[in-house]
């Protein structure tokens, strides 16, 4: 008989469905639900609600649950015996605050999501109360970033002190779901819990100060950590009914997007670096030691199976890009085209490819800035090539800081399976790099979800084991460093880390324009 396990993703502009055939290595099913095409009624660009301030980024939650619905519905209907699932995991996009009273309710119809930067003011406050950038780090191992859920909790605090003070459970985005499969659990776990920015991934304690800076009771309403390699419960017997499950299927922990990115791409062990490019862009690697990084750029997380998961995370990445696409009327390949057109390196153009608020580096007002153009520069090549380049650059930018040499990265999200992302990624980093076939997140959860029941079920494998046959490299697609580009890439990246840094007002003795003058010598 079949092993079958459910993983599902919910993410900033669509929720998937994944089930796994344990037994055969395969996904018997797979589908997924744009809030934008299939869930007009909400009103959303991009998975965002239209006509909110600038720089405020929300969703309503009932949009994520009406969307996994519609897919328990789909996979009633298909030829997947859904009674025979075993276990159910939910990724989820960071970050977000879901709020809810004591009776479950939301008391907040909107959700700040990760790309809210509304809350600059709350982060500059949070840290001035702990005294300081290197006190906060020390509290909680991150520096307090817009992304962040202590200021958005702080934001409702001091603007919304009615919705606060009826607000008895502040959750993120995968927990509310599990509180939604389990008809009411209220827990959280280690590692997305390390992007709230009031737990210390690694000594595992509480700000005590952090916490009473935004209110004296707020450990109150924050749900008791449970460890992530545990289930929490079984899905409620009306779920198990509405949509034909087992009433035995369990719901494990689940974790972020990011670390079930992790499993899905089979970044399970050291030197294996993933690179998500969606809606932001990510770095991250699986480590046994956490990793704090002294200025709080690269978030020092824990991962979903109880290491560490230092990340780094750009806000920019298929903003740019898509806006190219549309201004100049490009598909996916004319866009390809138009880059081979032009030569590495750009002839010394470079774009700071910040369109909106910027994660890293910390820019919250950020606007783009092109260097090197001419009056009649401004042409589709060398836009598109100052596109690519400048995201690749934001991101290595900030993955330079890492402790870790990728001997391999792996590419998820939508523009992985791009010939000249990837192309530009192993010059850039220097490394070896393959594209991931399938939804890494989506597919980490599930495999999650196997790991944790096979272990409750004294039957435990080892998660590697688990997910090496799911993994499945692109090869034909795979790319290593040109040793002719990677020189010039050198020269770009030193050009893009002090235009960078003269941009944020940060000394530097490096000079752009003699780094540009000294490129076009060669």
């Amino acid at each position: 008989m079949s092993r079958y396990y459910a993983g599902i993703d919910s993410s900033t502009q669509s929720t998937k469905l994944i089930v796994v055939d344990l037994d055969d290595a395969s996904i018997p099913f797979n589908d997924s639900v744009s809030y934008d095409r299939h869930l007009p009624h909400y009103k959303t660009k991009n998975g965002v609600v239209q006509g909110l301030a600038e720089g405020v980024s929300e969703s309503d939650p009932r949009m994520w649950i009406e969307a996994l619905e519609i897919l328990f519905e789909r996979l009633k209907s298909s030829n997947v015996p859904q009674e025979r699932i075993r276990a159910i995991s939910v990724s989820g996009q960071q970050h977000g605050l879901v709020s809810l009273d004591a009776e479950g309710r939301l008391t907040r119809p909107r959700s700040k999501l990760w790309n809210d930067f509304s809350t600059e003011e709350e982060c500059a406050l949070l840290t001035e109360a702990v005294g300081g950038l290197d006190a906060m780090i020390r509290e909680v191992g991150n520096s307090q970033r817009t992304g962040y859920t202590a200021p958005k909790i702080f934001h409702m605090k001091r603007h919304e002190p009615e919705i606060f003070e009826r607000s008895t459970t502040f959750f993120l985005v995968h927990n509310y779901i599990n509180f939604y499969l389990t008809g009411g659990v209220r827990l959280i776990e280690p590692g997305d819990t390390s992007g709230m920015a009031l737990w210390h991934p690694g000594t595992g304690a509480w700000s005590e100060k952090v916490m009473n800076a935004i209110s004296p009771d707020l450990k109150s309403r924050i749900p008791p950590l449970h460890p992530s390699d545990r289930s929490i419960g079984r899905i409620s017997a009306g779920l198990a009914q509405k949509f034909g499950l087992s009433s035995e299927c369990l719901i494990d922990a689940g974790c972020g997007d990011n670390m079930y990115g992790a499993v899905g791409t089979g970044n399970v062990a050291p030197g294996i670096v993933t690179v998500s490019l969606g809606t932001s862009g990510t770095a991250y690697t699986c480590m046994d030691e956490p990793f704090i990084d002294s200025s709080g750029e690269i978030a020092a997380f824990c991962d979903s199976t109880g290491v560490h998961l230092p990340l780094l995370c750009v806000s920019n990445l298929a903003n740019g890009y898509n806006a190219v696409l549309e201004h100049f009327g490009l598909d996916h390949q004319s866009f390809i085209d138009a880059v081979d057109k032009t030569e590495p390196g750009n002839s010394g153009r470079l774009l700071l490819p910040w369109y909106m608020g910027e994660r890293t580096p910390d820019v919250p007002l950020a606007a783009p800035l092109y260097f090197g153009f001419s009056v009649d520069d401004f042409t589709p090549e060398n836009l598109a090539r100052a596109v690519l380049e400048g995201h690749v650059l934001n991101l290595y930018d900030g993955f330079r800081k890492m402790p870790v040499k990728a001997r391999e990265i792996r590419l998820t999200g939508g523009l992985a399976q791009s010939s000249a992302w990837c192309q530009t990624i192993a010059d850039v980093f220097e490394s070896e790099t393959v594209p991931v076939e399938g939804e890494g997140a989506a597919l980490g959860a599930a495999l999650h979800a196997a790991w944790v029941h096979l272990k409750e079920s004294e039957q435990e494998t080892p998660l590697d084991e688990l997910v090496r046959p799911f993994v499945r490299m692109d090869e034909k697609k795979r790319c290593r460093p040109r040793p002719g580009i990677v020189s010039v890439y050198r020269a770009q990246k030193e050009m893009f880390r002090a235009l960078s840094a003269r941009a944020r007002g940060l000394s530097s003795d490096a000079d752009p324009f003699a780094i540009r003058t000294k490129m076009l010598q060669k």
